[in-house]
């Protein structure tokens, strides 16, 4: 039967293609369902004004050198066999964490961070190496950790709550579904991700790493369909079925991996004998599931020079104007107290041909949902402008020349991903090991709790492997 599947994979993004390689190396009949004309989700890309343009990706986490093992790179690398050159990395300049009173510099070696802190906290070195400590040898990725805040964890090595305050701010704003603080098995997967690794950027940005995954779909026979939004996820007596699409097509599966998010996937499910009674359009009932609060508005800005012309050496900024992080919802459209400003030139063999820069606030959906079109295109123009501002102000001799702009908001993640509200990281009521109350439902991606680009291919494959494969009589080692 042309529309039987032995996985149907909800979502084209990172995990959901990392699963259908998977799945589809080992002989399953796989078929990945996305509803736009383009795959990547949260992590893709457009172009405008013949300028071409990442959405989501600041850096790639997790970076390590050819050849290291174990680590979760290479880790995928294996898994989906794609070879370490095809990615063709390229690592950073080196970052900062900007207060007002301290910052702090890193790069891809561990020991300038490490000197940084014993330079600014002399009084927090022990407590920050025997944390470091603490944390190399947790193991963030076990399915069956409980979830506990990391600022908990954190305060028994370090007494500073500057310092805290700064260790944090990186982490929480590059994949924290929680304010003010994280889940500390997620904190850990930041920590080294971003800290222990590090930063890098594939030449070409993130469409050679969705190239790289659509050649290995095409090479292992994988089914994409796009234009192919799942409108109902059928169950029948508590197990799955298959799924109706909101062009009324119906494919039948007994597994079905979803990374849509958990409340969205969860919002789908309907009984078989409740078909008939489904209008034309799809219902959005969110369920009793939290929906994460954290959305973003973004700023992209095409410049007449490259960033180091105006002295900006660094790669990513996280910058914050007051002694505490405030990372949560803000009451306001957008929280212009704190940004993460990001310079894609500033990568080792910048491959760029024009100086670009990206500014990221944290932002409210609901009040960005509400406005008229005319409110709407003003209210970015103000976010544009805060935005060369706080450039300004860390870069006197920015001289905010501009040859191109562009803003996103929370309705556009919203509209492009399908996640309630806009949020970017997802649920606080995470899957760790993926699945849910409905046999053969699964979840992958953010909502199952991993992180980034690369958590959330490994995402992807550890679900495939574990559902998907766990019938398989080839090994999926």
């Amino acid at each position: 039967m042309d529309n039987k599947y032995d996985v149907i994979v909800i979502g084209a993004g990172m995990s959901g293609m990392a699963a259908g390689i998977r799945l589809s190396m080992y002989g399953k009949k796989v078929c990945i369902l996305e509803k736009h004309i383009i795959s990547g989700g949260l992590n893709s890309y457009y172009t405008r004004a013949k300028r071409d343009f990442d959405v989501g990706l600041h850096a790639m986490t997790n970076f390590v050198k050819k050849g290291t093992k174990r680590k979760p790179l290479t880790k995928l690398l294996k898994q989906l066999r794609i070879p370490y050159d095809e990615l063709m990395l390229k690592e950073q300049v080196g970052s900062l964490i900007s207060f007002p009173e301290k910052q702090l510099r890193f790069n891809n070696d561990f020991e300038l961070l490490r000197t940084e802190i014993a330079e600014n906290f002399p009084h927090e070195i022990d407590g920050f190496n025997k944390f470091v400590s603490h944390i190399e040898n947790f193991n963030e990725v076990s399915l069956d950790n409980k979830t506990y805040m990391a600022k908990d964890v954190a305060r028994t090595f370090i007494k500073d709550e500057y310092l805290l305050e700064m260790i944090f701010c990186p982490l929480l704003i590059y994949g924290s579904a929680w304010e003010n603080d994280m889940d500390f098995s997620q904190f850990v997967i930041m920590f080294k991700s971003i800290y222990l690794e590090g930063f890098c950027r594939p030449q070409g940005g993130v469409r050679t790493v969705i190239n790289l995954l659509l050649k290995k779909l095409e090479d292992t026979g994988c089914e994409l369909k796009f234009r192919s939004e799942v409108k109902k996820i059928i169950k029948k007596d508590n197990k799955v079925v298959g799924v109706m699409l909101k062009k009324g097509e119906v494919l039948y599966a007994d597994k079905i991996i979803s990374s849509m998010g958990h409340p969205e996937t969860i919002s789908k499910v309907c009984e078989e004998s409740e078909l008939k009674d489904i209008s034309s359009e799809p219902s959005i009932k969110k369920p009793s599931i939290e929906v994460g609060p954290l959305s973003f508005c973004e700023s992209i800005v095409c410049l007449k020079n490259k960033p180091k012309d105006y002295g900006i050496n660094e790669t990513i900024v996280f910058y914050n104007n007051s002694d505490v992080y405030h990372y949560q919802k803000p009451k306001s459209l957008y929280d212009n107290r704190s940004a993460v400003l990001c310079f894609p030139n500033n990568f080792n063999d910048d491959d760029i041909h024009e100086g670009m820069a990206r500014v990221t606030f944290m932002a409210n959906y609901g009040l960005w949902k509400e406005m008229d079109k005319p409110l709407y295109r003003q209210k970015k123009e103000l976010v544009l402008k805060d935005s060369l501002n706080i450039i300004k102000s860390l870069y006197p001799k920015f001289d905010q020349e501009i040859s191109f702009s562009d803003v996103f908001t929370p309705t556009t993640i919203q509209k492009y991903t399908g996640h309630f509200d806009g949020t970017v990281y997802g649920s606080t009521d995470k899957l760790r090991n993926g699945k849910t109350p409905i046999k053969g439902l699964f979840l992958c991606g953010t909502d199952q709790g991993f992180l980034g680009i690369v958590g959330s291919m490994l995402s992807g494959i550890s679900m495939a492997n574990l559902y998907g494969l766990m019938d398989s009589e080839v090994g999926v080692n």
